[in-house]
Formats: structure tokens, C-alpha cells, sequence
């Protein structure tokens, strides 16, 4: 996270009955976990569709199919006791490797090498306020998500 600098961001809701794909994360500045759909940084000249397939495939190693975009939110958040901001782009899209939806939970890498948690959560969890997603704007696309059929 740059100081000062809005970011360009691009993550993926996948589904899978009724969970989504998340990333967990903890802020140091007080140990609490959040959750996060997958995705990254969109680079100057890539379209976001692009970024995504480019970060899901340097992350999990995996391709996608059948992107669909959802919509744009602003996030202006607080990690690490500094202030964030970024302008993410959220689609829906599928795995072409139809086990990635019968593995509950796996490791991601990041760029820099780091390696985190990847799983499947129930939407409820997120829903009643048992887990955090962000950006928490995600909620939002909740009834619309929830009501759309995905076919793997």
C-alpha cells in the first residue's frame, strides 16, 4: 500500500453452492482477520479482465473462464493504522480446472513471495457479521450473487 495513491484493483467473486473463494488476511495493527475475494493490481495499459486472469494465474496458478463484470466500488479503508484507497473492479468468472471447487482450502502466493490462505466461505458468514469481507461493499452484490445460477 503507497501512501497517497489511489490504487487500481480487480478481484474475483467466485462461487461455488453457497460460498465464495476468499483469501484471508490479518491487520497488524490490531490482529484482526479479514477475508478477500482474489485478485490484484490492474497495470498501466491492462484492462481489468486482463489483470484479473494475469493476477489468478500468478496467485493460484489456475485459469478462468466466462468473466462477468459486476460492478465498481470505491474502498477507503484502514490497514496497518494507514489509510488505503482504491477503486476495485469485481467480476464473476470460473475456474477452468473444475477441482479447484473441491478443494476447501489452499495457499495463494503473492508477488513477493509470501505465501496466504485460500478457501471456500459461506456467504452467511459474511451475511450475519461472523466473518469480515472486504471491501465490505461486497455485501451489496450479495442478493444478486446469491440469486444468479452458476454453472460449472
Amino acid at each position: 500500500m503507497r501512501k497517497g495513491i489511489i490504487r487500481p484493483i480487480v478481484i474475483c467473486l467466485f462461487r461455488y453452492d453457497d460460498k465464495i473463494l476468499v483469501a484471508e488476511g490479518i491487520d497488524p495493527a490490531d490482529n484482526s482477520y479479514f477475508y478477500r475475494p482474489i485478485g490484484g493490481g490492474i497495470e498501466y495499459g491492462e484492462k481489468s479482465s486482463a489483470a484479473l486472469k494475469r493476477e489468478v494465474k500468478e496467485e493460484i496458478n489456475a485459469s478462468i473462464d466466462n468473466l462477468e463484470f459486476l460492478g465498481t466500488i470505491e474502498n477507503i479503508f484502514t490497514y496497518n493504522g494507514e489509510v488505503g484507497h482504491e477503486i476495485v473492479q469485481v467480476y464473476d468468472a470460473i475456474f477452468i480446472d473444475d477441482t479447484f471447487y473441491e478443494i476447501p482450502a489452499f495457499e495463494g502466493i503473492e508477488d513477493s513471495g509470501d505465501c496466504f490462505k485460500v478457501m471456500w466461505k459461506p456467504w452467511s458468514d459474511f451475511i450475519s457479521g461472523g466473518l469480515r469481507l472486504v471491501p465490505e461493499e461486497l455485501l451489496t452484490f450479495a442478493p444478486s450473487i446469491q440469486s444468479m445460477q452458476r454453472i460449472n
